[in-house]
Parts: C-alpha cells; structure tokens; sequence
C-alpha cells in the first residue's frame, strides 16, 4: 500500500527501535495476529510515493512515538519559517534547537522537581503510574506477550522528540540491560 512520507517515517523509526529493543518497542495491536516484523517498508532510495507491504493482518497504534515526531516536524517547520532557535514542547515530549539553552523543571514520578539544563536536545517524559497519562500509551502496557512495566517512570534525552518518546517505552518495558543497551544504539541517554 502507498504512505504518506510521514507514515512512512514514523514506521521506519518504530522499526528501528522495534529491532534495537529486541522486539519490546512494539506498536502493533493484539486484535490482529500480526506484528511490527510483518511489515516490510519501501527503501529510501525508491520512488515516490512510499510503501508497505503487509505479510500478515497488522493493526498498529503509533501513540507512543507520534507525539514526538509531531514536535520533530513542528521544529523543522519553525527551521523553514526562518527561525534561528527555539523550544517546542508537547506535554512531556520536547525538544530545543539552534543556540537556545534552557532550563526546564523535570518532574519526577514521586511528584517532586529537578531543574534540567537542555541544548540542542529532546526529551521525552513517561509515567505509567500517571492518571492523565494519554489514553493512546496504555496500550504499550497491556499488548498481547507484553511485559510489564519493569520501571515504573522514564525520562530520556534523544536528538530526536519521537525517539526520545519512543526510548521512555524501552526504559518502562525492557529488562535494564536490554534497555540500556537499546539507549546507547540510537543515542538516548536515560535521567535518573
């Protein structure tokens, strides 16, 4: 089937972290029998317009890793508008560009703040504890073969807004080694 370039995008990210964290970032629905693997995407080098091709049933929820990549193309879009430096944040997903330093409150699962200094980063914010947490990241807690949440808060600096959003879910799912491992392969760094 043809994507949308954005689609496409996202899905490749997905996979990418899908392979890194040996399968625990997984946006994929239990009511299909598919998963993320079934999925085969267009090259980069191939014509437009991009592509999938499904080898089995596959429902999908990208909540977990769209927030950040909408920040990421707001960033780009304030880029080609002319803007020098910036700070672009979504409600736990953030991201600064150009000479902008800033300081931002981290809060933590127990309630508490930390002041952060950020340059040039993303950050992205998860806690499967939070009562207001957006409905579309529960699903990452309950899928089909699912672990549960081996932590219960993450906060992960990234270059990216939709992979640091993406990395919180390795950090709440992943054992700490694999998780740590899946942090250093795409560049995301864990806060404690």
């Amino acid at each position: 089937m043809a994507l949308h370039p954005s689609t496409w995008e996202v899905l490749r990210l997905a996979l990418r972290v899908h392979f890194h964290s040996d399968g625990v970032f997984d946006p994929s629905l239990p009511v299909r029998p598919g998963c993320l693997t079934d999925l085969e995407l267009s090259p980069e080098s191939a014509p437009e317009p991009p592509w999938a091709l499904c080898r089995a049933p596959l429902a999908l929820d990208l909540g977990g890793i769209a927030k950040g990549y909408a920040v990421d193309r707001a960033v780009e879009a304030l880029i080609d508008a002319g803007c020098t430096a910036g700070l672009v944040n979504a409600g736990g997903d953030l991201r600064l560009f150009g000479a902008l330093r800033d300081t931002v409150l981290l809060r933590r699962a127990d309630g508490s703040c930390e002041p952060l200094v950020l340059d040039r980063v993303a950050l992205a914010v998860s806690d499967a504890d939070a009562w207001q947490r957006p409905p579309e990241h529960r699903g990452y807690y309950r899928r089909s073969g699912a672990r549960r949440p081996t932590c219960r808060y993450a906060a992960v600096l990234a270059p990216t807004a939709a992979l640091a959003d993406a990395l919180t879910k390795c950090v709440l799912l992943a054992p700490r080694e694999r998780a740590q491992h899946t942090l250093r392969a795409l560049g995301g760094r864990q806060l404690l």
